[in-house]
């Protein structure tokens, strides 16, 4: 399990997203009642950015503004980092640690195949580091 597809494949491709005009605080709730810690802004079909926790709390919270009033297009980051189905975990890792982001989108063939979070990696590393030990393990033991 070194690719992206693979952890799509056990997780689901299950995009959650809003418009870039959605309130922040109805993409809050929506954050809370499907038990993820960012949301895609999508225009139709396309990718405009990803709002997470962290944007809410930095850019609406700290700033005093108001969640009702505020669109999701003023306090997304624009322009997300994305990969590929074929890109490595360990890549995606090191892509999340070094720019401090918690959510990758997955883009395959121009559109939105799913998005994978820094836990998902670190569950793909850890169970792949607990299988080669167990391979070891029996190899020892015979």
């Amino acid at each position: 399990m070194n690719q992206v597809k693979h952890l799509l494949e056990i997780k689901g491709h299950a995009v959650h997203a809003v418009a870039p005009e959605t309130p922040v605080l109805e993409a809050i709730r929506m954050m809370a009642e499907r038990r993820v810690g960012a949301l895609l802004v999508m225009h139709g079909e396309r990718l405009e950015g990803i709002v997470s926790e962290r944007d809410y709390a930095r850019k609406v919270i700290l700033q005093g503004r108001a969640s009702a009033s505020t669109p999701v297009s003023e306090i997304m980051s624009a322009q997300p980092i994305t990969v590929t189905p074929e890109t490595e975990v360990l890549e995606c890792m090191r892509l999340c640690t070094h720019s401090r982001i918690r959510h990758l989108p997955v883009i395959e063939d121009g559109r939105v195949a799913g998005v994978i979070s820094i836990g998902d990696l670190v569950k793909a590393v850890i169970d792949e580091q607990a299988e080669q030990i167990e391979q070891l393990q029996r190899y020892i033991t015979g």
